[in-house]
């Protein structure tokens, strides 16, 4: 089993930057492909970044791309996801995810964070 808990969101302005981070427990960090998608009231869960167990690639959507920045220290068993210039559309719940391959399909994670709010404001 894996634990993981999310932190760091809250509100801010458009333009602005912020770093949620996601702190991982039980089995072994180092070897799972970690991920955050966010999910909008009345949307479903989307696809946001994701990094290889190793941290040697990176895959992000078109929407995020140049924007946001996944991260990963294996010795702080913890994942971040760098936003900056954010937008009103970016607003969402924002999930970590873990699983053995950094697919960008829900599918492709067993383990879920509880999620946290990002709020930007226009």
């Amino acid at each position: 089993q894996v634990q993981l808990v999310e932190s760091g969101g809250g509100l801010v302005q458009a333009g602005d930057s912020l770093r949620v981070s996601c702190s991982a427990s039980g089995r072994s960090f180092s070897r799972l492909a970690m991920a955050w998608f966010r999910q909008a009231p009345g949307k479903e869960r989307e696809f946001v970044s994701a990094i290889a167990w190793n941290g040697a690639t990176t895959d992000y959507p078109d929407s995020v791309k140049g924007r946001f920045t996944i991260s990963r220290d294996s010795a702080k068993n913890t994942v971040y996801l760098q936003m900056n210039s954010l937008k009103p559309e970016d607003t969402a719940v924002y999930y970590c995810a873990a699983g053995v391959w950094p697919g960008q399909r829900t599918i492709d994670y067993s383990y879920w964070g509880q999620g946290i709010q990002v709020t930007v404001s226009s």
